[in-house]
């Protein structure tokens, strides 16, 4: 069971989608480019599916922010947005309204 200290751990920031490119080695995967207000990440995220690069333009998310990177089918992710998953698919965690980007999800 995790503890409220294995969660605070956790760095989950407001961050806007400014660019969405497709992954040159995948089929199912976005390379996104989030704002954050004083920097920018790269984020892969497996949402292709459920997603068009139209709808997530300029969404804001939650982003885990201080996951370490991976290679994600040679792509840098630079950190994890949050979404839930059924049978009916993917939906990202996006907050109620625009808050300020790099804004503290606690």
């Amino acid at each position: 069971m995790a503890t409220i200290d294995d969660f605070r751990k956790l760095e989950l920031k407001i961050a806007q989608i400014k660019e969405v490119n497709e992954h040159p080695n995948a089929d199912k995967l976005w390379v996104l480019i989030l704002d954050l207000g004083d920097r920018t990440k790269q984020v892969v995220a497996g949402i292709k599916n459920s997603y068009t690069k139209e709808s997530l333009l300029g969404k804001y998310v939650v982003l885990v922010d201080n996951l370490e990177p991976a290679l994600l089918r040679g792509i840098e992710s630079q950190g994890m947005i949050l979404a839930g998953s059924d049978e009916s698919g993917i939906t990202i965690v996006s907050p109620e309204r625009p808050l300020k980007l790099g804004s503290v999800v606690k």
